[in-house]
């Protein structure tokens, strides 16, 4: 992934949107660098870095509230008027019951795909109504719970559509549901997130030998199968892609109506994917231009005959995100100077096992907070754990960085920071949103607490200290 073409979904470095030249900046971009290099200095000055918190994830409240505002613009720019539409938000890219309770008051819904997610949209307290239950492998009781509340279900092949047919028997189902299928359009950059792919393990592959006719018959079979639902990928997937796939989706929804002679498929989930720009401050491509692309691709799909539902996730909250630590040592090796820092593979195992696919921008910081000034040198930020390959960044052109100094990495507010990897028993960090005050200054709410070493024994047995020298006996 380079960053510079947008083949590979990211967008290029001036921040325009290769499908749309004249329309694919983001106005937006100013303001989110300049609330963030605010919220640095004040987390600096309020002690939330400090010696014994070496490390820091940052939530901009005002940028999720405007990401959530473009995404529900952008479609009910391209709907017929009175058209329901649900943007349900992937729980999985940020699982924060916070953030989904801030997303819930921007009208924003959650697409879970376990147990646990579940449990924490209901503790945000987003309603079942706006709920949507996705997974591969759900069990015989999280269909039951999903059912008993009411919660969309997308059953992801034969057998699951089995189950789901033994708990309604003789019942009223009040779940709206429906079936995931593959449209096997193609995958994109980062193979392990192309859903879409001839052999994906997702939902059922329409182009595999009598697929097509099974759906088909499964719905008539079944007037209570009222969604269909495709998923393409997501980052490293170009959103022209995405379009096919939601379009082979439509044409199938169209033919079951047609067969059974009646608007039984009422509603297509178009799952989320969109791609983001890691490789510089703009946020694109735009859900404006993806809905206009999807308007042009597949216009029966807007015209007011279906019901529509989005599963978005590291798009509304990747960029509103930022993780911050302290630069404990600067050294050289090799003639390379290497920051060495306290977020490594714990807030950013992708990056740091894949990094081709999963760059990071780092910005430098002096030790008040402030950007740090200075020609740029080619250098490494390092991670705190005990292998070679915990890197921040390789070989990227920053302000030197010197002990004291601060290193952000930039756009993790998805996927980095709630997805906390426990290499060498290092902590999970705090995590703080934060909004303009109204008086030059900043406002912090504590999101999630850092966690404590006592929490960290506690996790890893510590209650069961004797288990293995006390416990078990031939």
């Amino acid at each position: 992934m380079n960053g510079t073409d947008g083949k590979d979904g990211t967008g290029p470095a001036d921040g325009t949107d290769p499908a749309d030249p004249a329309g694919g900046t983001d106005p937006r971009a100013a303001g989110r660098a300049a609330r963030r290099d605010a919220a640095v200095r004040a987390a600096v000055e309020h002690g939330l870095l400090d010696s014994g918190l070496p490390l820091v994830a940052l939530l901009d409240v005002t940028g999720i509230r405007e990401s959530a505002a473009d995404l529900r613009a952008a479609f009910a720019a391209v709907t017929a008027p009175g058209t329901p539409v649900l943007h349900a938000f992937a729980v999985k890219a940020t699982p924060l019951v916070p953030v989904l309770r801030l997303l819930r008051e921007e009208g924003i819904g959650a697409e879970v795909a376990s147990p646990g997610e579940l449990a924490l949209a209901r503790a945000a307290g987003i309603e079942p109504g706006r709920t949507v239950l996705d997974s591969p492998a759900k069990t015989t009781a999280e269909l039951r719970e999903a059912l008993a509340l009411g919660i969309a279900v997308n059953a992801d092949n034969p057998q699951e559509l089995a189950r789901i047919d033994a708990l309604t028997a003789g019942t009223e189902v009040r779940s709206p549901l429906g079936l995931r299928v593959n449209p096997q359009v193609g995958g994109g950059s980062i193979e392990a997130l192309s859903t879409a792919t001839a052999t994906s393990k997702f939902g059922v592959a329409l182009r595999d030998e009598g697929a097509r006719e099974w759906v088909v018959r499964a719905y008539l079979d079944r007037p209570w199968l009222t969604r269909l639902h495709t998923h393409t990928g997501s980052q490293g997937i170009a959103p022209a892609t995405m379009a096919r796939g939601v379009a082979e989706t439509y044409e199938l929804a169209e033919e079951i109506n047609r067969r059974a002679g009646r608007r039984q498929v009422d509603t297509v989930d178009i799952g989320g994917g969109l791609p983001v720009n890691f490789a510089s401050e703009p946020a694109v491509p735009t859900y404006g231009r993806y809905a206009r692309v999807l308007r042009e691709a597949v216009p029966g799909l807007f015209a007011g005959r279906y019901g529509l539902v989005t599963e978005f996730g590291r798009s509304l909250l990747a960029k509103h995100g930022t993780v911050v630590t302290r630069v404990e040592y600067a050294k050289s090796a090799g003639g390379r100077p290497v920051a060495v820092t306290h977020a490594g593979v714990q807030v950013a195992a992708r990056t740091v096992y894949a990094p081709a696919a999963w760059p990071l921008r780092i910005a430098a910081y002096d030790a008040k907070g402030r950007p740090k000034q200075g020609p740029p040198v080619v250098q490494d930020v390092a991670g705190p754990a005990c292998f070679a390959g915990d890197l921040l960044a390789q070989g990227q052109e920053l302000p030197l960085l010197e002990q004291g100094d601060h290193a952000a990495a930039l756009d993790t507010g998805a996927y980095y920071f709630a997805h906390h990897y426990g290499y060498n028993s290092l902590p999970r960090p705090a995590v703080h949103g934060f909004v303009p005050d109204g008086t030059g200054g900043i406002a912090f709410a504590l999101v999630r607490p850092a966690q404590t070493v006592e929490e960290i024994v506690t996790e890893s047995g510590g209650a069961h200290r004797d288990a293995l020298t006390a416990g078990p006996t031939p």
